[in-house]
């Protein structure tokens, strides 16, 4: 069905919630028509696990009475959603992405799950990630390869692989996903939509860890606004969960006056890592010009992350996934990716002194990112130094020996627990999507925000998306 130029499967969350009120179409009418969209992309793109139409039709059909008598339960109520593998859903086993994990259902909502069933929204599906989440792509044990909607032939990132191609393809305008070294942010920008990876502890996770983060990953700021007014609600399993904030997430309207006198940091040397592609610096300094004659102060940083702080934290990774995976048993083990495996049990022959000295990088890492930014109101950077990748790559290395050398510009505010988001801000020669990075001060997630939707209006009109191939 399509109303007005679109269809329904390419509306917003915001434009399916003024519908529902306005009563010109129903949350079966969405889900119907996201159901067969998704028929006609999945054999390419693989973004989905556990997709079940007869239950999320059952569920819109609850929504759609909800709304017919006047009362919607939520937020969200009849808005399609996806939420990634490893969060889980009460009910259904949670195999992160690999083949080596038990499929045990899980007893409880995940926090995040939990707050989309809450608000209404409709779950369509899991979307596919890679191995224990450890890899930039889509390649897993356990889950078909996942692809890029913009070019199959290309990744989508991790890894929110699924999420990523997901958003990017039209699977309903919600998508939540997870992040650590990158991973809302990165498929985010190589698939050309918004990602925003909140501030620690803003959208509560379980199982927490160090720098992990859960977020919005949408076509636009305002459904990134709408997701975060119901997923950042404290949580008590999240033992770093940040107390209740009243915090008016559809302010968005400040708008391009909003930029006049900012002071942005654009940082375009993460200081190691791949080096910067050059169709990349040119679309991420065009936008910084694009804010500069909004009235925003531009300044360029110097790079902070070292060679050290990078590979401290991949070999202290690397000694936490073998101490995991030494815990499975021999038949177990040999499912996982033989990529995954060789990078972790590189870890054997670190000694206990250099697995201190590793973890302390994160720390060391967190400080550098805190004392660079602390001029600045906003950081621009690129996400990532290159655009997508090939699918059947775990890394644009293809090194098990140096997997991370792609996260240099995201990791950083990962440790140090700042607010940062992807949006699209240019194509390559080739046609596929470079992303923009903003980041800001610890907490100020409402900023972020704000700062990308005057963004939205001053990069212009953009490219159709993606459409399935005949």
């Amino acid at each position: 069905m399509s109303t007005g130029m679109s269809t329904l499967h390419e509306l917003s969350a915001a434009e399916l919630l003024a519908g529902y009120r306005q009563r010109q179409f129903s949350p079966v009418e969405v889900a119907r028509d996201v159901l067969e969209h998704i028929t006609r992309w999945e054999p390419h793109l693989a973004a989905t696990w556990l997709l079940r139409p007869e239950a999320a039709l059952a569920q819109a059909r609850a929504s759609e009475a909800r709304w017919l008598r006047g009362a919607p339960c939520g937020l969200l109520d009849g808005v399609p959603a996806t939420l990634k593998d490893n969060i889980a859903t009460a009910g259904d086993p949670t195999p992160l992405g690999t083949a080596a994990v038990p499929l045990v259902p899980a007893s409880a909502d995940a926090p995040p799950a939990a707050r989309l069933r809450e608000a209404g929204a409709v779950l369509i599906a899991k979307t596919t990630m890679p191995d224990y989440g450890m890899l930039s792509s889509g390649l897993s044990s356990f889950h078909a390869l996942a692809r890029n909607p913009w070019d199959i032939s290309k990744g989508p990132g991790g890894s929110s692989a699924g999420a990523g191609a997901a958003a990017a393809a039209g699977y309903g305008p919600l998508h939540v996903g997870t992040d650590i070294g990158g991973s809302i942010r990165l498929p985010a920008s190589w698939c050309g939509i918004f990602g925003l990876k909140p501030s620690l502890g803003r959208v509560p996770i379980d199982p927490p860890y160090t720098g992990r983060a859960a977020g919005p990953m949408t076509r636009t700021v305002q459904d990134a606004a709408l997701m975060m007014q119901v997923l950042s609600r404290p949580d008590a399993r999240d033992s770093m969960s940040l107390p209740a904030q009243d915090i008016d997430w559809q302010r968005l309207a400040p708008g391009l006056e909003r930029l006049r006198g900012l002071r942005l940091g654009l940082l375009l040397d993460a200081g190691c890592g791949l080096g910067l592609d050059d169709e990349v610096r040119a679309a991420v300094a065009a936008a910084a010009r694009l804010f500069e004659q909004a009235g925003a102060i531009v300044e360029p940083m110097r790079p902070f992350l070292t060679r050290q702080m990078l590979d401290g934290m991949d070999h202290f990774w690397r000694m936490r996934s073998l101490i995991d995976m030494r815990q499975l048993a021999p038949g177990q083990l040999d499912k996982v990716l033989p990529f995954i495996r060789q990078w972790a049990e590189s870890a054997a022959a670190f000694d206990g002194a250099q697995v201190f000295e590793a973890g302390a990088q994160f720390h060391a890492t967190r400080l550098a990112t805190v004392r660079a930014c602390a001029p600045f109101d906003y950081v621009l950077s690129p996400v990532a130094p290159i655009t997508a990748f090939a699918a059947e790559l775990p890394a644009p290395t293809n090194d098990p020996l140096q997997p991370l050398e792609h996260i240099a510009f995201t990791v950083p505010f990962n440790m140090s627990e700042q607010p940062a988001a992807s949006i699209h801000c240019g194509h390559s020669a080739t046609g596929l999507p470079i992303g923009l990075q903003i980041a800001g001060q610890r907490f100020d997630d409402l900023g972020v925000l704000q700062i990308a939707h005057a963004f939205e209006q001053l990069r212009g009109p953009q490219r159709p998306w993606p459409q399935p191939p005949e």
